[in-house]
């Protein structure tokens, strides 16, 4: 590797690689408690719902990755190295940062697949990044977020409209609702001043105002199972009450996510799809990015102007 390499450490939530890592999968995001064999089976039973068990996300995030090394190489060939780093499966975001170590890495860049900021989630990502790197001398800064990335925003309006369209069509030329969604969180974040709803709006706000959309809602999906209250309302109830309203056209646009995976798959294409077939709703999702080329442009630029605070 030449010197003056800057590392990149890729990262996101995991997945298992197989139904087997389930459980040891399950276990880690418990944080060391095992699951009951009733909490195992139903997110076993989850995983073999969606194209048999098949586990995309982590296909997604591998491509990612290399997606992402493409974009930086054709920009600036050979000045970054990208490594993953996965909050609950292997590598873990240790593994990644002792494997930039072993290569010789001096500085590097950490960047979560989430473009929203969170205390609980993407903070808690670069607090464990920058606590390794510290173990092995290495330089790292984080980026924190990217949610109005001009790219970001433009790849997500294609989605939009190309999704509106297409639930109209089903809906007999119906008006459509988009409902912009993310993964839910505690509802103590707001008492601490976290950002994380306030730039889920923002992104939502620029997304529809772009697309042209002017019937669209935030809602939220895929809450916690825990006895503090999480964020609301969910996607069902707001999908239930809609429909009581006399709307008969819906869109889900998970913009909190990045990636074809279980909250996408299964709490949307399954579970919110069976609850519009009983309200009598036409409903859709859409796309997700993945490796679009305007989010691997969006990732490629952030890595950029964050590296020019190592002075590299």
């Amino acid at each position: 590797m030449p010197d003056g390499t800057i590392g990149v450490l890729v990262m996101s939530y995991g997945t298992p690689e197989s139904l087997d890592n389930v459980e040891e999968y399950y276990t880690h995001i418990r944080r060391g408690r095992a699951p009951s064999p009733e909490q195992l089976k139903e997110l076993t039973d989850r995983y073999e719902a969606i194209a048999g068990g098949v586990f995309p996300l982590r296909e997604n995030t591998d491509r990612q990755v290399s997606s992402l090394q493409d974009k930086l190489d054709t920009a600036e060939p050979g000045r970054f190295r990208c490594y993953q780093g996965l909050k609950h499966a292997r590598p873990y975001i240790e593994d990644g940062v002792a494997q930039m170590a072993a290569d010789g890495v001096k500085q590097a860049v950490g960047i979560v697949l989430a473009p929203h900021f969170s205390t609980m989630s993407v903070a808690s990502y670069n607090k464990r990044a920058v606590a390794e790197a510290e173990k092995h001398g290495i330089g790292m800064v984080c980026v924190d977020s990217y949610h109005l990335h001009p790219s970001l925003i433009q790849a997500l309006v294609e989605r939009v409209r190309e999704g509106v369209e297409a639930v109209s069509a089903k809906a007999d030329g119906a008006k459509v609702k988009v409902l912009f969604s993310a993964h839910s969180l505690p509802v103590r974040i707001r008492e601490a001043g976290d950002p994380y709803e306030e730039q889920l709006l923002e992104t939502s706000r620029a997304v529809a105002e772009a697309a042209g959309v002017d019937s669209w809602q935030f809602t939220w999906q895929s809450a916690g199972r825990t006895p503090e209250p999480w964020l609301g309302p969910d996607i069902l109830e707001t999908m239930e009450s809609l429909a009581g309203a006399g709307e008969r056209a819906l869109l889900a646009a998970p913009v909190g996510f990045v990636s074809d995976h279980l909250e996408v798959l299964y709490d949307l294409d399954i579970e919110a799809m069976a609850h519009a077939e009983q309200l009598g709703v036409a409903f859709g999702r859409i796309r997700m990015l993945n490796s679009d080329p305007l989010y691997m442009e969006t990732l490629a630029d952030s890595i950029r102007e964050a590296s020019a605070e190592l002075g590299a």
